[in-house]
């Protein structure tokens, strides 16, 4: 159970901010942002993560194809963290980078643990051997 409160948690911020990128930011209000922050390539990288953002945040809360979600969301933290918030410090009033390293963290913790009990990876994947990584 613990394992769903935390997909549900952190799918639920993915998928807001990705959301939200698309919908109240726009992608071409989303590159300008991340121009202006330097992200490499902003013109790729905004819509990507706009998607990865959405399309993780569901997966992580379905519950489907968790472990691949968690990992590509908590590497494209990562990559937020270095490229835009360490220089601001911890706290995200600071444009720092508290929250960003809580969902890097928890996605790894799904990417590590998989799904749990109460998944579509379970229903899906319950007989597969468990060598796989993506069991």
């Amino acid at each position: 159970m613990a394992l769903a409160v935390l997909r549900v948690a952190i799918g639920f911020l993915f998928l807001a901010h990705g959301w939200q990128k698309f919908n109240q930011f726009t992608i071409p209000g989303t590159t300008a942002a991340f121009e202006q922050m330097g992200v490499p390539a902003a013109g790729l990288a905004a819509p990507l993560m706009a998607t990865l953002e959405v399309a993780g945040g569901l997966a992580l809360i379905l519950g489907l194809l968790a472990r691949i979600a968690g990992a590509a969301l908590a590497l494209a933290m990562v990559g937020a963290i270095v490229t835009v918030h360490a220089p601001f410090g911890i706290f995200v009033a600071d444009n720092g980078f508290e929250l960003v390293l809580a969902l890097a963290a928890g996605s790894a913790a799904v990417a590590l643990l998989g799904a749990g009990r109460f998944s579509l990876d379970r229903v899906l994947f319950a007989g597969r051997a468990k060598a796989s990584f993506l069991a």
